[in-house]
């Protein structure tokens, strides 16, 4: 049977008597990837506020693993395992994407350990694979500034990956993207599945379809719907309440 990473139990935030979550209720395995679907104010973006310690809850619990993290502040709860990417990518311009991988990956914090100050084979070897695993070997020498959209979204992504969290939160991941940065970020989230546990936040329905395992339809702060593509595609209360009649294409 496999092991919860993530729950989440009666979750709710009331902002002034508005419950922009309302009493949810969720569980994500370890290595899975779920992928949460819901029209703008549903309450998806508040959810992983919640998770990552950025909006603090007025009822109910978050567990990772067995370790009750509610209300954490967010650096404890990124130190704890949980790291989150936003729409709007954070890089270090000035620096290659080699050297953003390299500071992103030193475990000490410092300027030593920035210059290269002990960063070891095993540490070398762990940015070779990140780079491939985004598709941006050939870009390591770049200078982070004039990579495009999809290769900036990359190596964000590459330098949460780096830090080895257990559960990656993807907000938005293909916001602003070209038809074909949309399926090579797929390919990267696909390649990721089963390494870390990923929660997922989309509007494009053609990339939810390619990485989706199981989703979450969020509705006014509440769970309408969870399973997998077709049984989502299929339910009438998420027809009729987000999807239409078009379905998840």
């Amino acid at each position: 049977m496999a092991q919860s990473a993530l729950t989440i139990d009666g979750l709710s935030v009331d902002f002034e008597g508005f419950k922009a979550v309302n009493g949810v209720t969720m569980t994500v395995d370890d290595g899975e990837l779920r992928v949460l679907l819901g029209a703008n104010g549903a309450g998806k973006t508040t959810l992983m506020d919640l998770i990552s310690g950025k909006t603090k809850s007025t009822d109910g619990r978050v567990y990772l693993h067995d370790t009750d993290i509610t209300n954490w502040e967010e650096h404890k709860i990124a130190r704890a395992g949980i790291g989150r990417k936003f729409q709007i990518p954070s890089v270090f311009k000035e620096l290659t994407v080699r050297r953003n991988l390299e500071v992103a990956s030193c475990k000490k914090p410092g300027v030593f350990a920035n210059l290269r100050f002990g960063f070891g084979t095993d540490a070398e070897r762990n940015v070779d694979e990140v780079l491939e695993l985004i598709g941006l070997t050939e870009e390591q020498d770049r200078i982070a500034a004039y990579l495009s959209h999809g290769q900036t979204q990359w190596l964000e992504l590459g330098l949460l990956i780096t830090q080895n969290p257990k559960i990656i939160l993807l907000d938005e991941p293909t916001a602003g993207m070209t038809q074909a940065e949309t399926h090579k970020t797929s390919e990267i989230v696909n390649n990721l599945k089963g390494r870390h546990t990923i929660i997922v936040v989309e509007h494009d329905m053609a990339f939810v379809r390619e990485i989706a395992e199981r989703i979450t339809v969020l509705h006014l702060g509440q769970v309408l719907a969870e399973g997998n593509v077709e049984q989502i595609e299929n339910n009438p209360k998420v027809r009729e309440a987000y999807l239409g009649s078009k379905g998840i294409s």
